[in-house]
């Protein structure tokens, strides 16, 4: 059965069993529909772990949408884009502004350049050129939560950080998150970053090694439990094995073709999700 399942599963249980409740307190999101305060239950502080040479973190219980988890990461840290309508899905829409743009998040930032010791460029570039000319500097990192533009940012970057260690021939990363709406977000942003591991591994002569995810705040949303406690006691199958084109050898040459996942079977998809913003 695939382990992202059963660390899923044992997540959305401490978090129903041990979680601490908003009910009663003052909270920024509201739902969609109504209006009305979106309270979560929360735990503080997660940490999962997921080992790619075993296998790749699919969730079964239902099926993550990869190509679209993958076009999103592309249009953060290949295209470095905030423009809404170069990404094939709608999930940015409700934060798009009148200019068709989040503003100045995720991709944005990631294309800022700066002066590094090896010269002028952005934080993508400068993750690739330390992978290929100084793999085991412990100062290979991204980050995006830049306090001086966060009030011209469509929303505060959720995941906002990104560490690379390499240890021998395996390039492992640390995903660090400030909140995630577990329901919704949490495969999906595991699947996508654990495909970037993959994707920096093969351009920089590595193989993918860990990815860990750290979560400050993981909450369910009132709204959301009834669904989630239905979710985690679904039957789980094996993970899907995971592809990827062989002959890229250039992060920037990348596309949705380049990606497939053999044998996926999941359960059924969960529709009609309440959504809060």
């Amino acid at each position: 059965m695939s382990k992202a399942d059963t660390i899923f599963v044992n997540m959305c249980r401490d978090i129903l069993d041990n979680g601490f409740s908003t009910e009663g307190q003052t909270v920024r999101a509201k739902w969609a529909d109504d209006g009305a305060p979106a309270h979560t239950r929360k735990i503080f502080g997660v940490c999962n772990r997921y080992d790619l040479q075993e296998e790749f973190p699919a969730l079964t219980l239902r099926p993550t949408p990869m190509k679209n988890a993958i076009d999103e990461i592309l249009w953060i840290w290949q295209k470095k884009s905030n423009r809404v309508s170069e990404l094939h899905s709608h999930i940015w829409d409700a934060w798009a502004g009148g200019d068709g743009t989040i503003g100045k998040a995720y991709g944005y930032q990631l294309g800022v350049k700066y002066k590094f010791a090896q010269g002028v460029m952005d934080q993508v570039d400068n993750v690739l050129w330390q992978l290929k000319n100084a793999p085991y500097s412990r100062r290979i990192m991204t980050n995006i939560y830049n306090f001086a533009d966060l009030s011209e940012m469509g929303l505060e970057p959720c995941a906002y950080s990104m560490t690379f260690n390499v240890v021998g021939n395996k390039l492992n990363a640390i995903l660090n998150q400030r909140s995630q709406d577990v329901l919704v977000a949490n495969n999906w942003n595991v699947a996508q970053y654990a495909v970037l591991v993959h994707m920096l591994a093969q351009v920089s002569g590595l193989v993918p090694g860990e990815l860990v995810h750290m979560i400050s705040d993981a909450h369910i949303y009132d709204r959301h439990e009834p669904i989630v406690r239905e979710l985690i006691e679904r039957p789980q199958y094996p993970a899907p094995k995971f592809k990827m084109n062989p002959d890229v050898k250039n992060f920037y040459d990348f596309t949705l073709d380049d990606f497939a996942f053999e044998d996926y079977q999941a359960g059924p998809q969960v529709k009609k999700i309440p959504v809060a913003v």
